[in-house]
């Protein structure tokens, strides 16, 4: 057991070592968008072409604008590089989540962020759970985006990717990973913590004192329902693929490791959370308002054998995961939420990019396997 420990460490300490001498190549990072079907795909991935700081109204970021991708070194497995996909939050865009997606290009990998239909940043039309219920198809529509497209396809291995979601986006990751929700579990989760969990059951309600009061009502006739005299449209199962216990319950077996940020958990169901078989791996915050961590990603943590804590942060807030998150954006955006909107300094930037290190070194462990 001495010699087993001795050589379980070495490798974790050699893993750790490549990921930084990976990131150590890659100094620039190169950005540009495509289109699907209507949806804006931003691609980030490595180049040698020289970055600047380019702005997009609040938001400047450092990259190499419609640069040339690099292509895999000759040591990569596959040829090629590895493919994570990101799904952003409840009316997100990719900017904000620009760091993580740079570090992970840094790290090697080429990173789709789609902006999803119906609930982004210029149209949250259907944010919650007609967004949910489509989002996993954004993503594979995403994966089959890039397979095409002429200055990936060739560079790019489509057949394993990685998938992270932050929020909202955490439901993406975890319905791609094999889980299912359903409304009623929605309604009775608000219906009995409506108070404790206002941040999520009341989300982005916070100037609109009318509308709260419709979904108070909304929850309280919940409380009466159950699993016999809830409507049938409440009791559908969404996303996974089969409630079966011995089939692989992806909807896309494309995705094989998912990492989530602060992820919405309670509305998922613990039968389907415990028949995930791919690696799972949360980044915590133990000061989420938006989202209380008993609730969502401890659930999660609590029914999933193959999730995972990769990093927990109990000063950390919701929003501190986003990144650039310029204070002008910060403050219209917390002032929409019931609780826990603003970014927490005790979170430091040093503290967020050691986590975000950390999502990269956990893909390149996951996505290098054959």
């Amino acid at each position: 057991m001495p010699l087993l420990n001795t050589l379980t460490r070495l490798a974790c300490a050699f893993t750790l070592l490549s990921a930084s001498a990976s990131q150590a190549q890659v100094t620039s990072v190169g950005m540009r968008q495509i289109q699907s079907n209507g949806m804006t795909i931003t691609l980030v991935y490595p180049t040698a072409a020289v970055a600047q700081d380019v702005t997009y109204g609040a938001f400047t970021v450092p990259i190499a604008s419609n640069a040339a991708p690099l292509p895999a070194d000759s040591t990569a497995a596959s040829g090629k590089r590895a493919l994570i996909v990101l799904s952003h939050g409840t009316a997100g865009s990719a900017l904000p989540e620009h760091t993580l997606a740079a570090t992970l290009a840094r790290a090697g990998f080429v990173v789709a962020q789609p902006e999803h239909r119906g609930d982004n940043w210029q149209d949250f039309s259907k944010a919650g759970p007609e967004s949910w219920k489509t989002r996993p198809q954004d993503v594979s529509e995403t994966i089959d985006a890039v397979a095409r497209d002429p200055a990936l396809a060739a560079l790019v291995d489509t057949r394993r990717v990685g998938v992270h979601g932050m929020s909202a986006g955490g439901v993406t990751g975890l319905v791609l990973a094999g889980a299912q929700w359903r409304m009623l579990n929605l309604i009775q989760h608000c219906a009995q913590n409506l108070d404790e969990d206002i941040g999520f059951c009341l989300n982005g309600l916070a100037t609109q004192p009318s509308v709260q009061l419709l979904r108070k009502s909304q929850f309280a006739m919940g409380r009466m329902l159950t699993e016999t005299t809830a409507p049938t449209r409440f009791k559908t199962l969404h996303g996974g693929a089969s409630p079966s216990a011995s089939a692989d319950p992806r909807p896309d077996p494309r995705v094989v490791a998912v990492s989530l940020a602060v992820p919405v958990g309670a509305i998922l169901t613990p039968e389907s959370l415990a028949r995930i078989r791919i690696p799972v791996a949360l980044s915590t915050s133990g000061d989420d308002g938006v989202l209380l961590p008993r609730f969502h990603s401890q659930h999660v943590l609590k029914h999933c054998t193959n999730c995972t804590t990769l990093s927990d942060h109990p000063q950390a807030g919701h929003f501190d995961w986003l990144s650039p998150w310029p204070a002008s954006i910060a403050q219209t955006v917390a002032a929409t939420q019931m609780r826990g909107g603003l970014p927490k300094p005790e979170f430091t930037v040093a503290d967020r990019q050691k986590a975000f290190d950390q999502i990269a070194v956990f893909f390149q462990q996951q996505l290098s396997q054959p």
